[in-house]
């Protein structure tokens, strides 16, 4: 359970000078990326969680090199212990989403364990990085109504998928990399995680070859506009 000490620390929130750095960073690139009409191209959204870990980073140079972007759901926890990252991804023009404090399955908690859960990973995050998400993804995708209603009184969108790759479980890049090209499709929404190193090894070859076909890798609110839906509070989307 998240604790009343760790909820009081967190809503407590930075003004430091590389939180609103972070913050104008991402608008400018959200604007640029906002020219991508998903309603006239084929776009993909390549998300990622549990994060941020050792591994972002690199995965990080690796869709700047191609120029793609991706939605990362954070783990307050881990954005305690890795601001630095958090900031650089928001930074880097990716979207930013609430993936809970601690990670636990949402299912098994009290609606009050729930909503500590959803916003200090929240607050986390907007501590670390000046920018307050409105995107939720719940742990392991253990969710039903009830946690989308309390998603709802935290104001959060409930961002799923089309297809996950279980790269944590087949921890090779080229298994990884077959799956992924498997589940593209137009408009998809594809699970993966920057926590896996042969995920973010298998990356390039990744976006090589999605480019290859014709696909705009975009952020989950890029997606979502091109197919005329608005990400808003206790919407479950795609």
């Amino acid at each position: 359970m998240v604790t009343h000490a760790l909820l009081a620390a967190a809503l407590t929130l930075s003004s430091a000078p590389a939180a609103a750095s972070a913050s104008t960073s991402a608008a400018v690139e959200a604007s640029a990326e906002a020219r991508v009409d998903c309603a006239r191209v084929k776009c993909l959204a390549l998300t990622f969680d549990d994060g941020p870990g050792a591994q972002t980073p690199a995965l990080l140079k690796t869709l700047r090199k191609a120029n793609a972007k991706a939605t990362f759901f954070l783990v307050g926890k881990r954005v305690e212990e890795l601001p630095k990252i958090a900031r650089q991804t928001l930074a880097e023009g990716h979207a930013i989403g609430d993936h809970t404090y601690s990670h636990q399955s949402l299912r098994a908690l009290l609606d009050e364990e729930i909503s500590q859960e959803i916003r200090v990973g929240r607050d986390a995050i907007q501590q670390a990085t000046g920018y307050r998400p409105t995107m939720f993804r719940p742990p392991y995708g253990h969710t039903d109504d009830r946690v989308l209603r309390i998603a709802d009184e935290a104001g959060m969108s409930q961002i799923m998928w089309t297809g996950t790759t279980l790269d944590w479980s087949l921890r090779d890049a080229r298994k990884i990399t077959a799956t992924v090209l498997k589940l593209a499709r137009r408009d998809g929404v594809i699970l993966m995680h920057d926590t896996v190193p042969a995920t973010v090894k298998a990356m390039p070859g990744i976006l090589k070859e999605l480019k290859k076909q014709g696909y705009h890798l975009v952020t989950v609110p890029t997606l979502a506009r091109g197919g005329g839906k608005a990400l808003e509070p206790g919407v479950s989307y795609p």
